[in-house]
């Protein structure tokens, strides 16, 4: 794979301050494909100077201007399309098609939607008699995961660009091969130097020192409430702002008067995709107890389907393989029915995790209270509304969910769901609707005006 040995910082690509490198890694192979610097604090301070110096002329630019900059930039993402879809196949392990259509397609379609808002968003208006500016909020720590590494990126760097920011990116150490095109591109786009740097490394390195830099205004991370939990402590001692989107343990609420067999058939496809590598997946499955085995019968064959190696790739890396399956272990130490699935090895060579589903789950479970991030689906028994209910907002999460059932029942139970985005009987993903977590899923939004929103601060003039 095509690796660049050096940071890109001030708009050009610059030589590491150490020789140290990261390995990236074929999950599906587990052969080294490429090394990446292995990023300091003397990289990430190289970068935010930078950022800080090309800070104002951005920040003055027309919003027209960064709007154009920002179409150039989507137009550029799509030359590199293929290309992009091939290397996150490589260094993540996604099905080639769910490599060109979700981790390639949807980002780009983000890209330009931030195209869009930059030139259309109302950044001044008219209150009595003052008039309220929106200005960016200054130099901005992206740090981002690897599950959906172009997406998570343009989620975080094309809003803070339409705000008029500056932005240096950490990219996760397991797919840093993608963000390096997504360097490429914002060169080719013409975004001038040093309004967007890369800095790859390893978060307690590279990660850390961004997140504490002082010349950093917000931290904007997507990962673990764990380290969530961590950077928001650092950032919090200097009083900089932050944007988190952490963990989920997202609920399928399937009412009686649900279409089961599409509900089931749904709720499967939801959990498996991207090898169950989504922090909104919907990885607790409640069902009434009237119809609870003939669901746990459909989802058993619904997930027959999902071959390892073939509609379902690999776990990103050996470590969180085996925490995959040490949950697999856990939820049948205390209790659960193992339906399909297991710990396994569907294959001898690469990070895989058989697709599994458990019945019998009880609310208390540990499998039905931590995020697995993994192909693991637990089936619930509700009795009633009410129970259904307090099983779905019973956990510290809140990212996101779905209800099935009559439509206006459904709305009904999905407004009094603790979570921050709910899907009503398979509602298709909207890129430009807010995404984010109640809870310990996080603080902050993303896409859309209201991701615009968290790269912007208010000021009032009064006449």
């Amino acid at each position: 794979m095509k690796a660049h040995d050096a940071m890109y910082i001030g708009g050009e690509w610059r030589p590491a301050a150490s020789t140290e490198t990261i390995p990236v890694t074929d999950p599906a192979t587990e052969q080294v494909v490429a090394h990446v610097p292995a990023g300091t604090a003397e990289d990430v301070d190289a970068a935010v100077r930078a950022a800080r110096a090309a800070f104002p002329g951005w920040a003055a630019t027309p919003p027209a201007e960064r709007a154009t900059r920002l179409a150039a930039l989507r137009d550029a993402l799509t030359a590199r399309a293929e290309e992009i879809a091939a290397t996150v196949a490589t260094e993540l392990g996604a099905p080639p098609q769910l490599a060109a259509a979700v981790h390639t397609g949807l980002p780009i379609a983000v890209a330009g939607s931030y195209a869009e808002l930059a030139a259309t968003h109302p950044f001044e208006e008219k209150v009595g008699n003052s008039t309220v500016y929106s200005e960016p909020v200054g130099v901005v720590a992206a740090i981002t995961p690897w599950n959906y590494p172009l997406h998570q990126i343009v989620a975080k760097v094309a809003p803070a660009l339409a705000a008029g920011c500056a932005i240096v990116l950490k990219p996760a150490e397991d797919t840093p091969l993608t963000a390096q095109l997504f360097a490429e591109a914002v060169h080719e786009a013409g975004i001038p130097a040093g309004v967007f740097n890369l800095v790859t490394g390893l978060g307690a390195v590279a990660g850390q020192a961004l997140a504490e830099h002082p010349g950093v205004d917000l931290v904007s991370f997507t990962g673990s409430t764990a380290v969530g939990r961590k950077i928001g402590a650092l950032a919090g001692g200097a009083v900089k702002r932050v944007a988190l989107e952490l963990g989920g343990k997202s609920a399928n609420v399937i009412l009686p008067s649900a279409d089961l067999g599409k509900a089931v058939a749904v709720g499967v496809a939801n959990v498996m995709s991207n090898s169950g590598q989504t922090c909104s997946a919907w990885t607790r499955m409640l069902v009434h107890t009237e119809q609870y085995e003939e669901a746990v019968a459909l989802a058993a064959a619904a997930v027959a389907k999902y071959v390892p190696g073939e509609r379902v790739g690999p776990l990103v890396n050996a470590k969180q393989r085996d925490r995959v399956r040490g949950y697999i272990e856990k939820g049948l130490a205390e209790g659960a029915r193992l339906v399909a699935g297991g710990t396994e090895a569907p294959h001898d060579t690469g990070y895989y995790v058989t697709p599994t589903v458990f019945a019998d789950v009880t609310p208390e479970m540990t499998i039905a209270q931590e995020e697995i991030f993994g192909p693991v689906l637990s089936i619930i028994r509700y009795e009633d509304e009410a129970d259904a209910l307090a099983i779905a907002n019973g956990t510290v999460y809140g990212l996101a969910g779905a209800v099935w059932g009559e439509q206006a029942e459904a709305v009904a139970f999905a407004r009094r769901m603790e979570t921050g985005q709910v899907d009503i009987n398979g509602g298709r993903f909207n890129p430009l609707a807010p995404f984010g977590g109640w809870k310990q899923s996080g603080v902050g939004r993303e896409l859309g005006a209201h991701g615009l929103a968290e790269y912007l601060q208010t000021k009032s003039l009064q006449f």
